[in-house]
């Protein structure tokens, strides 16, 4: 296990990476984050006046979360040890916290979500009583991934995606100050440094990892003059790669984006996120099984083929698989998009979910329960009981529920698609058979 304190932190190896060697030594070195970092900010204030107290920095990758903590450790003077909890056990963080009994430290915890509820119960104590200052860094939503009390206890600073204008910042100043760029003498115009903040998508370290790449294909290549020009940028990046994490909130928020295309009857946008999760690499019999579920919930009798397609969707998948079965996915996605829209389905259901969990067992009226033996016929189980299928219509007056709840109704079809001769047969049923349909 390797720790470093704040001044080898610092030391600018040109053995690591660039986005290691340029990193910024002072907060005016820091570009972005102003909200929390520019004058008379939150978190600037709190390191100016030695306030500094446990944190979690939230955001994405590449948003300055380490480098943050880093110039924290460096402005207060205390001990920094930067760990992972993708790569260190709890066994491990506690030998780290042990310094602390002789010396606050700072104990900077990346991918902080990593570690399960019971390991965040170490840190518990010793945040309450001040022993360390705790920063956890984290591209997931604390409220779900950290335990409350250690929540409470800490404060959550939020980290947007960098600018395009601090992109360019980090980008000409890697290009200006570090050393073994320096020794290629290459020409790159303000129009490739934008195209290349573009690229970078918010993310300080893919930029600058993707400009050392330029730099090493012009090492490799001696062409000259040395050039970094779109064609060469587009060799480096080589494709855009999606910043996916299948537990994460991003997961959440495509498949809501999805989710709420389709109810709106947008199927532009519901394709356009269902590619975003494949291409992402979403495991698409979890899109699959959503749009079963939003087949039920959101479209429901209004169109019953609804989910007779999206289930023929899913087994078509299964059958031939990737690439040829998102077609069919596809198509079912542009299907449920396009169909009448109702929820009638999914509210009755919530509102009998309702009464059987909140009222008491009402006992099954006689005349509808099942009579197997002499003695239930002789306690007059299923007595009394008409078959509808000796009546007009199939349809005759009687009562199928508890006399406590015989007027409360669950379902209320829509004047939509199918559900509005649902609609028609249910209230010609009433008249029938005189049942008082209590309103919602």
């Amino acid at each position: 296990m390797e720790l470093f304190d704040v001044s080898e932190f610092s030391q600018r190896d040109k053995k690591k990476p660039l986005a290691e060697r340029v990193r910024p030594r002072t907060l005016k070195e820091f570009f972005g984050q102003e909200h929390i970092v520019g004058e008379g900010r939150l978190l600037r204030v709190l390191i100016e006046k030695n306030e500094i107290p446990s944190m979690i920095f939230w955001g994405p990758s590449g948003v300055g979360k380490t480098t943050l903590g880093w110039l924290i450790g460096k402005h207060v003077g205390l001990p920094f040890y930067p760990i992972s909890a993708v790569s260190i056990g709890i066994k491990e963080v506690k030998d780290i916290i042990q310094r602390s009994k002789t010396q606050r430290i700072i104990l900077f915890v990346d991918e902080f979500h990593r570690f399960n509820k019971l390991q965040q119960d170490t840190f518990l104590p010793h945040v309450e009583h001040g022993d360390i200052i705790l920063i956890g860094a984290t591209t997931e939503n604390p409220s779900f991934e950290i335990i409350s009390p250690l929540l409470s206890r800490m404060r959550v600073i939020t980290l947007n995606p960098l600018s395009r204008e601090d992109l360019v910042k980090i980008i000409k100043r890697a290009i200006s100050e570090d050393i073994e760029l320096k020794k290629i003498p290459a020409q790159i115009g303000d129009d490739v440094i934008e195209e290349l903040a573009i690229l970078a998508d918010g993310d300080a370290r893919k930029a600058l990892n993707i400009l050392e790449v330029c730099y090493m294909i012009l090492k490799s290549t001696k062409k000259i003059p040395a050039i970094i020009d779109h064609d060469l940028l587009q060799e480096a990046h080589q494709r855009k790669i999606a910043t996916y994490d299948k537990k994460g909130e991003m997961h959440y928020d495509l498949i809501s984006a999805f989710h709420k295309s389709m109810r709106g009857s947008d199927p532009d946008a519901a394709l356009y996120w269902l590619v975003r999760m494949i291409e992402a690499g979403e495991d698409p019999l979890y899109i699959a099984r959503r749009m079963v579920r939003f087949a039920s919930e959101d479209v429901g009798n209004a169109d019953p083929q609804a989910l007779v397609l999206t289930m023929s969707a899913t087994e078509a998948f299964k059958f031939i698989g990737p690439p040829e079965g998102y077609l069919a996915l596809a198509q079912a996605c542009i299907y449920l998009s396009l169909s009448e829209k109702s929820n009638a389905l999914y509210t009755a259901y919530n509102a009998a979910t309702r009464d059987v969990r909140g009222l008491p067992d009402y006992p099954v009226p006689l005349h509808l329960r099942n009579a197997p033996t002499k003695l239930m016929e002789e306690l007059g189980y299923g007595h009394e009981y008409l078959y509808p299928h000796d009546y007009e219509g199939a349809i005759v007056k009687q009562t199928y529920m508890p006399g406590e709840i015989e007027k409360h109704r669950y379902y209320y079809p829509s004047d939509r698609g199918l559900e509005k001769k649902l609609k028609e047969f249910m209230d010609k049923v009433n008249v029938i058979t005189g049942k008082k349909i209590q309103n919602r």
